[in-house]
């Protein structure tokens, strides 16, 4: 295979030209990374030397990328790095003792935008929810969306379920608050349902039954498919456009480092959640803006599907307690509710149980995750309580428009 070297000046040349000469590879280059202890203007490494890495990639056209570096040039906080521009340029990324490969991505024939994360709870079903009502306005969307408890085979939400549906399907035994349904449900849009297990350090998954979702989406017959990834897997299928969503309050060195910044290069648009005032989010605003050509900071609150004005509400969600004050005070002051409980644990179910214990509310508005529907809304069908899904109004932290780069987005996509 065609491969270029990444090599260091703490290695003699002689060495270095030796190691490109046996290792199993058709070295076209050499890039230095680094490092001027044993460098000589005058070295022999049998290849040309590149000044720049994303030249040669271009000029050379290797296959791979063999990392002959070592410490204390390329530690593993800049091998990462090296790693995510190598894999961003679609190549195998090779060392002594670790292979890292791009996610094998399926061609796909229609318009399309793929939605991904850095991990769970990141906000990235809100943004795909938000992005398909506004898609859905003027030209026929389909979702595809991809999740650890979707279902065996593909299986398309033609119609928005309601909770009673929702409680059906949860009593034979499936999972009922599937992101596929979830987003049916608050986007009002056909949505596929798909699974996957496993998630690579670059998103890859281990098995999956999205290819197969794909074909489904076409038979729609759609003007545009969004596929929704998994936490912080990738949706193999190569999308025309992709958006990242990243949780604002998140290290910067976590959500946009290590194999992160991958994620970061190949996307198109980088939308910042939980960007609230004093999390620190313009630190990781300035790193990301480094790497993709436009980052939008949000917020996230929770908007009722149906009018709470006026009622006792419960509000159940999967956010930190810190913001729990946020959203009580949204929920009263713009939608009119008493909100006299909000909850965190719908992803712990005896916590939740528990808290259920002592709430007395008219209304459990939840969000439709985890424990939603097998408990939540079970204790309210128990109860008599009557039961209102919530989404989110995804809004802007410094004045941007997000809407226009969402629709800017789909007319790319289209073109």
């Amino acid at each position: 295979m065609r491969a270029l070297a990444l090599i260091d000046g703490e290695h003699y040349a002689p060495v270095v030209k030796a190691a490109l000469e046996e290792l199993p590879y058709d070295f076209v280059a050499a890039h230095v990374v680094g490092g001027t202890e044993k460098l000589r203007e005058d070295a022999d490494y049998g290849v040309g030397v590149a000044p720049d890495l994303d030249a040669a990639l271009a000029e050379h056209r290797p296959e791979l990328v063999v990392d002959l570096s070592d410490e204390p040039v390329l530690g593993p906080r800049e091998r990462f790095r090296f790693a995510s521009r190598v894999l961003a340029a679609g190549l195998p990324y090779v060392g002594a003792d670790f292979r890292f490969d791009p996610p094998v991505l399926e061609p796909f024939p229609l318009p399309s935008i793929g939605i991904i994360g850095t991990g769970k709870r990141v906000g990235k079903t809100a943004i795909t929810a938000h992005a398909a009502r506004l898609y859905a306005r003027d030209r026929r969307v389909v979702v595809v969306a991809m999740g650890r408890g979707g279902p065996p085979e593909p299986e398309v939400a033609r119609v928005a379920p309601d909770v009673e549906s929702l409680l059906e399907l949860s009593r034979s035994g499936l999972h009922a608050a599937s992101d596929y349904l979830e987003t049916a449900a608050l986007a009002g849009v056909e949505t596929v349902g798909c699974r996957r297990c496993g998630g690579g350090l670059a998103g890859g998954v281990a098995i999956s039954n999205v290819r197969e979702g794909a074909r489904l989406a076409v038979e729609l017959e759609p003007e545009l498919v969004l596929f929704d990834g998994s936490g912080a897997a990738i949706p193999p299928v190569d999308t025309v456009r992709r958006i990242l969503v990243v949780n604002g309050a998140t290290d910067p060195e976590v959500a946009a480092g290590y194999l992160n910044e991958f994620r970061h290069l190949v996307s198109d648009l980088v939308i910042l959640t939980m960007a609230e005032p004093g999390t620190g989010w313009e630190e990781l605003y300035s790193r990301a803006l480094a790497l993709a050509p436009r980052v939008i900071p949000t917020t996230l609150r929770p908007r009722p599907v149906a009018d709470v004005s006026g009622r006792k509400v419960a509000f159940f969600s999967a956010a930190p307690e810190s913001a729990h004050a946020l959203f009580a005070a949204h929920l009263a002051e713009d939608h009119g509710a008493d909100v006299v409980h909000v909850s965190g644990a719908l992803a712990d179910r005896s916590v939740l149980r528990q808290e259920l214990a002592t709430v007395e509310a008219d209304v459990f508005l939840v969000e439709l995750k985890a424990a939603a529907i097998d408990v939540v809304a079970e204790a309210a069908s128990e109860r008599g309580v009557e039961v209102v899904l919530a989404g989110s109004d995804v809004r802007t932290a410094d004045g941007q428009d997000l809407d226009a780069e969402l629709a800017r987005l789909a007319e790319e996509a289209s073109a």
